[in-house]
């Protein structure tokens, strides 16, 4: 009923919007919609586990071989098909290197790499980033040279892309058990002057550019942004106070049966990233339970997926969906639903459903799975996994893979078999204590 329920005649209609905006005729669903979508109990077959066996090895790689062995900075974006060589475009993210951190405790612990080449790698990161990388108060620019450090010129200095580069080196400096590589990362988290990128502000702002100062933009609705004022809260130099936590709005979002904090236009990646990390499994706040938040706009994004008409020749089905902030035909965009934005065109985002795998565990691996054994002899997949987005049907597959998408995805993989990351972060005594200042207490 699912993979057919765009062409069922019913009483349920959803107005949807197509590709540039443009309308696209709505879609007649059966009175059973939504369809039942229940988490259920993940028992992995042997057969799915060697199937993330090699999708984590192969996501891993990227971070060893798309990086600066010299400094560990990551590369933004790298193509998937370069045999080993290194991408010559010069462009590092944060975000991208935080992730890595972290993915090099997956590569660690499964043996992708040898352990005394990871140590290694993670000291000369650690030491970089503490000594040598330009800083704003601790902050670090969003994007560089990755051969030397130095901000491109038109980069900001990014609130939360600084925030995932700390989570990956706050995971990396529990988990080693290596006195260099915790005295590292504890500087460097201890070195973030949290306040200033407050800006005199009731939260956090989004950027700060050289000549211009900071930008308009804040942190003042549910999204990605749980992590930045975690650990804020929870820094023992220059804290803000738990009642920061109060201060951005949690709209709600009804879509279909599901409900659910959202903002409403956020893609995918918002009910992700602070998940990757911190630990919200069976904890609430004043607010919510958040991970059983992110199940439910997981379940409304698979819902949504399943609904949508047809376009440029592709259904969206249980074995084809999901769409997150990535690559498309036109470039980079952000797109999503529900309610749909963006250019949505039938492109498959596969880091949509590798970053829903701890929420959604069942449904997710089983369209991952469906979709490497339909398409991993074509351009779709090559030496780092799944390129970051691709659409058959039009017979377009990016070129790329992005350093974030991929990061999510073996995290959340990772998170999903043995719970690593969320073990290894966690042990942080600075991220647990602000959660229980947040008001986090463990849920009946």
């Amino acid at each position: 009923m699912i993979k057919a329920a765009a062409a069922v005649a019913g009483s349920v209609i959803i107005p949807l919007s197509g590709c540039g905006g443009g309308p696209i005729e709505p879609t007649s669903i059966s009175p059973g919609w939504p369809p039942n979508l229940p988490v259920g109990t993940w028992a992995p077959t042997a057969a799915d586990n060697a199937f993330l066996d090699n999708f984590e090895q192969q996501a891993c790689l990227y971070f060893w071989e798309q990086a600066s062995p010299a400094n560990g900075q990551v590369l933004d974006r790298a193509a998937n098909d370069l045999g080993g060589a290194m991408d010559p475009r010069l462009t590092s993210s944060i975000a991208a290197t935080g992730f890595g951190l972290a993915a090099l405790c997956v590569a660690d612990s499964r043996g992708y790499q040898s352990h005394s080449d990871i140590v290694a790698r993670v000291q000369a990161t650690l030491d970089f980033h503490l000594n040598s990388m330009p800083n704003e108060n601790g902050f670090f620019y969003h994007f560089n040279n990755v051969e030397t450090g130095q901000p491109l010129s038109d980069s900001e200095v990014s609130s939360m892309d600084t925030a995932i580069l700390l989570c990956g080196v706050l995971t990396a400096g529990a988990y080693f058990g290596d006195t260099q590589i915790a005295n590292l990362a504890t500087q460097i988290y201890e070195r973030v002057n949290w306040p200033w990128m407050l800006n005199n502000g009731s939260t956090f702002a989004q950027a700060w550019l050289p000549g211009s100062g900071f930008e308009a933009g804040r942190y003042d609705t549910y999204c990605e942004l749980m992590m930045l004022y975690l650990l804020a809260i929870g820094s023992p130099t220059n804290p803000i106070a738990p009642s920061y936590w109060n201060n951005f709005a949690r709209p709600v979002l009804n879509y279909e049966g599901y409900s659910y904090i959202s903002s409403g236009s956020d893609p995918l990646f918002t009910h992700q990233y602070s998940h990757a990390f911190f630990d919200f499994r069976g904890k609430t706040d004043a607010y919510a339970n958040y991970f059983a938040n992110s199940i439910a706009a997981t379940q409304a994004h698979e819902t949504f997926c399943l609904a949508y008409p047809q376009v440029n020749g592709a259904w969206y089905n249980e074995d084809y969906w999901g769409i997150t902030s990535s690559d498309y035909a036109g470039g980079y965009t952000a797109w999503g639903g529900p309610p749909a934005f963006g250019p949505i065109d039938g492109t498959v985002v596969p880091c949509a459903a590798a970053g829903s795998l701890v929420f959604l565990p069942n449904q997710c691996l089983s369209m991952l799975e469906a979709l490497n054994k339909a398409w991993s002899s074509t351009p779709a997949w090559g030496r780092y996994g799944f390129v970051d987005a691709f659409h058959p049907s039009a017979d377009w597959y990016d070129t790329d893979v992005l350093g974030i998408d991929q990061g999510i995805s073996v995290l959340m993989a990772e998170n999903l078999r043995t719970g690593l990351i969320w073990s290894a972060f966690m042990s942080n005594p600075d991220c647990a204590r602000a959660m229980q200042l947040a008001g986090f207490v463990n849920q009946s």
